[in-house]
């Protein structure tokens, strides 16, 4: 028969450091998980922002080609955002953002124009920096942003 390990004070620590990692990991899951889950809501807003800047409407074709998505997917998320208050849509015609859906909108951008500048003044090319900022905008916190707000500014 194994004789037990005898627990040590080391490894009392290594067992301490242990769950304070594994509580660590599981705040790191539920927080990816709620970026997650805005994360469609924010690209949509977005996208609809350009749109209405950059045509003058927000159309659905619009939408699908610009987020590479079916029209179906996008008339399902315009429910939606709608359901949340983000946006109004009338059949066959342009979608609009509600207060709430412009200030999310607001905020993305920020968000990915601070990560955009830091990538590239960390020297990451425009086109790579565009595409990982695109990804890295929806999970950087507000304590992350304002030290990239600090390293831009020096």
């Amino acid at each position: 028969m194994p004789i037990p390990a005898k627990r040590t004070p080391t490894a009392a620590k290594k067992t301490a450091r242990n769950s304070r990692s594994a509580a660590l990991q599981a705040e790191t899951i539920r927080a990816t998980r709620a970026q997650h889950a805005s994360e469609t809501a924010q690209d949509y807003v977005e996208a609809i922002v350009d749109l209405l800047e950059g045509m003058g409407e927000a159309r659905v074709v619009d939408l699908a080609a610009r987020l590479g998505v079916s029209h179906a997917t996008v008339i399902q998320t315009i429910k939606r955002l709608q359901r949340d208050g983000l946006v109004t849509s009338e059949p066959y015609r342009s979608i609009f953002l509600t207060n709430e859906g412009r200030a999310m909108a607001n905020e993305a951008r920020k968000r990915h124009d601070i990560v955009l500048a830091v990538l590239m003044k960390l020297g990451v090319s425009e086109k790579a920096a565009q595409i990982d900022a695109e990804g890295i905008e929806h999970h950087v916190g507000k304590e992350t942003l304002r030290a990239f707000e600090r390293f831009l500014a020096s």
